[in-house]
């Protein structure tokens, strides 16, 4: 592997051309990971591991975690960070949680893709680490679906999406499913370069304030009785 193709996020974080990058909502994510007090014996499932930060930054607290996504850079860098960070991972390639079919577990993480895009077509490349429908939910409304089957009885989901794409509507699919859901953190961002390619479409589209200028964050937390 060529060092010239990979670009550094933070110290001993690589990341792979097309790999989303950790920002803001991968470290809000984490530091609701490490409150929910994730530790040793913990098996933890990691939907979308993209760079692998929360994959690696559970197994630091001693948890047993599996690790899927779907792109093949993403399933690398997973790998590689994990190797880096001298941290054990088992990093599979797949669709969600067709990737551990008929395995459950005590915690499920997930930063999946939520910002509205234009058009019906599916994203390709780059964008599939951002781009997720008409509404932002082409991922976050599986993960809600799946969350019941994939949690044993008391595990937690916690997943982060923008306000964007329906907090409420998420929390509504998690109740209906049979899981206690709520906001447990919220944090309210400038737009990134994505949105802000977009803002025309979204507030043409009645998603944004004409004089909004950031986005809210918030981290589901849903637990299965």
């Amino acid at each position: 592997m060529s060092m010239g193709t990979l670009s550094l996020a933070r110290p001993r974080t690589l990341v792979l051309p097309g790999v989303y990058r950790p920002q803001e909502d991968t470290r809000l994510l984490l530091r609701a990971l490490y409150r929910e007090g994730v530790r040793a014996g913990t098996e933890l499932l990691d939907l979308g591991s993209g760079s692998g930060a929360l994959a690696v930054g559970a197994a630091r607290r001693g948890a047993r975690v599996t690790a899927v996504d779907i792109c093949w850079q993403a399933v690398l860098t997973t790998r590689v960070n994990a190797w880096l960070s001298r941290q054990r991972v088992t990093v599979c390639r797949g669709d969600l949680t067709a990737a551990v079919r008929g395995r459950s577990f005590d915690m499920l993480v997930s930063n999946p893709p939520y910002v509205p895009a234009a058009g019906h077509r599916p994203p390709r490349g780059p964008a599939r680490a951002w781009d997720a429908g008409h509404d932002g939910r082409l991922l976050v409304d599986r993960i809600c679906d799946a969350a019941p089957r994939a949690l044993r009885p008391g595990g937690v989901l916690l997943m982060v999406h923008s306000g964007l794409c329906g907090t409420e509507d998420t929390l509504e699919r998690l109740s209906s499913a049979g899981l206690r859901a709520t906001v447990s953190d919220r944090a309210v961002i400038p737009f990134g370069p994505v949105l802000r390619s977009r803002l025309a479409w979204l507030r043409c589209r009645g998603l944004l304030a004409e004089a909004q200028d950031a986005e809210e964050l918030v981290i589901i937390r849903a637990e299965n009785s």
